[in-house]
């Protein structure tokens, strides 16, 4: 069955493992069930530990969630939502709770250039305590299924080192010892089993941090459900679509821009939200301004340039726009700093890092964490291929395919989201009128277009 370890205990003597997961993250849950589900790996001794309050706030969520969307939000694509449903995690997700989508339209700040992408189920917007509460129901049910899965909760890792015959040991606050012939990352950007591995990350920041918030949309006329993505020069801004007219937002933003905007009152900040949508860079560092100032100006500023922009549209073309936002979700505003890094390697003798350990990225595509569940599901074929063959799964031999297969295609994935970064948030002329052409010569080409929905669906 499923165990919930809490230890009070001293040191105690030093047990063995099969695999420990560091991380209780999407991508480390995700790990675990999916070992546990799979035939070929059910019976391996697998731990899992999280320096968080993890379980608690998992099985209430799963039991009664808040009523709004919480604002840690992700879009899922199809290629993840197939592994989910594979492994039966798909099973336990609340789905009143997730909005699947089948277009974005993305279009520049500058010149309002744009391309659409149209294709059945392009997407899924689902809550991180949505996925993780299910992920965790699903390792439970395994559980009272005679797979069982040690979960160490609020249990941190003071130290991690190795014993004589190589194996790594994973030293708990709690005093115990693991010993494990494969020690996983999941653990996040700064990883202590990355540093353990010696294995070298390498990256920079974007000097950008995001905003997010759960948004309500003002219903006063129809849309698709879309996902809407704007380039700035400062950075994109975005709505995706949730249930009951909602919104999440992903603003990426300077340092400077992001402390104004965090300072504004729900009522300011939502009237920001609608002049970034529409109003030209120009007039947004004009409000930029008065926002800094906290004028109480600001909204009756907003409404009088976006009733002037609205009247210039022809009623066909108010919905090459979203909505606007009317309020945000109390409390639900917060930002995080943006940066691109991405380790040497994905694997050591008895390591392998996943998800954010292995690397990090721009939130403009929403690729992170489903670059993140491709790397599990990569693994986790390893794991399996190497049980199946008799071969030590902790060994250079079994888990180099892993590496070999997600390694080049993170790392391209990278590449673009990071050139599109750059490429969008500038406001130099011939860059700006290169990717405009270049944006409005892609929309009216089909086959290109549905390459690229492949590509970010991770077909």
């Amino acid at each position: 069955m499923f165990r919930a370890i809490r230890h009070l205990s001293t040191v105690s003597a030093m047990r063995l493992a099969d695999v420990v997961i560091i991380g209780g993250g999407p991508a480390g849950l995700t790990l675990a069930s999916a070992l546990k589900a799979s035939r070929s790996t059910s019976q391996l001794k697998v731990e899992l530990i999280e320096g968080g309050k993890l379980l608690e706030g998992l099985r209430e969520f799963g039991n009664s969630p808040p009523e709004d969307i919480t604002n840690r939000v992700v879009s899922l694509t199809p290629a993840t939502v197939n592994y989910l449903e594979k492994i039966g995690v798909w099973d336990f997700i609340r789905y009143e709770r997730i909005e699947e989508y089948d277009n974005i339209l993305a279009y520049d700040g500058v010149t309002n250039s744009r391309i659409e992408f149209e294709h059945v189920g392009i997407a899924t917007m689902c809550e991180n305590l949505n996925l993780q509460s299910a992920l965790l129901a699903k390792i439970e049910d395994l559980g009272e299924s005679g797979c069982p899965l040690d979960i160490h909760d609020s249990t941190k890792v003071v130290g991690i080192d190795s014993a004589g015959n190589g194996w790594p040991v994973v030293e708990l606050d709690n005093g115990e010892r693991i010993q494990t012939r494969l020690l996983v990352g999941a653990d996040g950007f700064n990883s202590p089993v990355r540093k353990f591995a010696g294995i070298e990350s390498r990256g920079w920041s974007y000097n950008r941090w995001g905003i997010v918030a759960t948004l309500n949309f003002k219903v006063d006329s129809f849309r698709q459900i879309t996902g809407w993505q704007r380039f700035l020069p400062s950075g994109p801004i975005a709505l995706l679509p949730l249930p009951n007219d909602m919104a999440s937002l992903v603003w990426s933003t300077t340092p400077e821009l992001a402390n104004v905007l965090l300072k504004l009152s729900e009522e300011k900040f939502a009237a920001m939200i609608n002049a970034a949508m529409k109003l030209d860079p120009e007039e947004m560092k004009y409000l930029y301004k008065l926002a800094e100032e906290d004028d109480n100006s600001l909204v009756d500023s907003i409404s009088w340039r976006l009733s002037l922009f609205n009247n210039k549209l022809q009623p066909e073309q108010h919905e090459l726009y979203p909505l606007e936002i009317e309020s945000l979700v109390p409390g639900s505003r917060a930002k995080f700093p943006l940066k691109m890094s991405h380790a040497d390697t994905y694997v050591g003798p008895r390591i392998a890092l996943v998800g954010d350990a292995a690397h990090t990225t721009h939130p403009l595509a929403g690729q992170g964490l489903n670059m993140g569940q491709a790397d599990v599901q990569s693994l986790v074929n390893c794991i399996e291929t190497a049980t199946e063959r008799g071969l030590d799964i902790g060994s250079t031999l079994a888990l180099e395919p892993y590496f070999s297969e997600r390694w080049p295609i993170n790392n391209a994935m990278l590449g673009v989201v990071d050139k599109l970064h750059k490429l969008f948030s500038t406001d130099f002329t011939p860059v700006v009128m290169a990717r405009s052409f270049g944006l409005d010569v892609l929309n009216t080409v089909p086959f290109v277009k549905d390459f690229l929905v492949d590509r970010m669906s991770s077909k």
